[in-house]
Order: structure tokens, then C-alpha cells, then sequence
């Protein structure tokens, strides 16, 4: 971290801004900026989870500079209580890859794929932790 802020980033373009937006807020992201044209487009935002880590969300448009394809994107989520997130995420979109488990290395997980397509792990296992 470098002044308190994580050094990854995850990006997402969106196809679904609203439906993705209320997503992520859901599985606990909070907004720390929104910057959208004058049309309302979502240019830039960004979305911050408790645990350290967000993630930067735009609408999907022409970028030739970076050419990434909306729904492609997959992300593992450290949390304290897997079966909230995976509710959560659930009733706000989410459809179930796996539902909540127990894995060999002491870990709690799940999975799903978000309102845009994206792939999602939920899991008590901390990296280097």
C-alpha cells in the first residue's frame, strides 16, 4: 500500500453500469469516486472493499488503448462470513457457480458468475495472511 492505498486494482468494463454498480455495493464495495460525461456515461469509477482492494469500473466503449472485453474478468474475494457474500450477491443478480463449502485447506468458498458475466470466488483464505 502506498498512502493507505491498495496497490491492485482490479478493472471492469461494464455493459450493465446500474445493475453492476448496485452488485457491487452489495457484496460490500463502497464508492470512493464517480466520474461520469456529460451524455452520463460512466467514464471512471471506483469501488473499494474493507479488507484492502477495489476495484475500477467503466461503461463499455471504444478504447484502443486498452481493448477489454466486458463479462471476461474473474476476482477472489477474501471475507469473514462467505455465506452472507454468497446471498448477497445472489439476490442482487448473481447467478451460483458453487454454493458455500468447506475446502481441504481450511477455507470457506463459493462462487459466482455477477449481473455482467464476470467470476467471482468468495473465500476466508487470505493470502499471505
Amino acid at each position: 500500500m502506498t498512502n493507505g492505498v491498495p496497490g491492485m486494482w482490479l478493472s471492469l468494463r461494464l455493459r450493465e453500469v446500474d445493475a453492476m454498480i448496485a452488485w457491487l455495493e452489495a457484496v460490500g464495495f463502497t464508492e470512493l469516486a464517480v466520474h461520469r460525461d456529460d451524455d452520463g456515461l460512466l467514464v471512471h469509477g471506483e469501488y473499494r472493499r474493507p479488507r484492502g482492494g477495489g476495484v475500477m469500473v467503466g461503461a463499455d466503449r471504444e478504447v484502443s488503448r486498452w481493448p477489454q472485453v466486458p463479462g471476461t474478468q474473474a476476482a477472489y474475494l477474501v471475507t469473514d462470513d462467505v455465506d452472507a457474500a454468497y446471498s448477497a450477491a445472489l439476490a442482487a443478480g448473481a447467478t451460483s457457480l458453487y454454493e458455500p463449502s468447506s475446502t481441504d485447506y481450511g477455507s470457506r468458498d463459493a462462487g459466482v458468475r455477477d449481473p455482467d458475466g464476470n467470476l467471482w470466488s468468495f473465500g476466508t483464505y487470505a493470502p499471505g495472511g
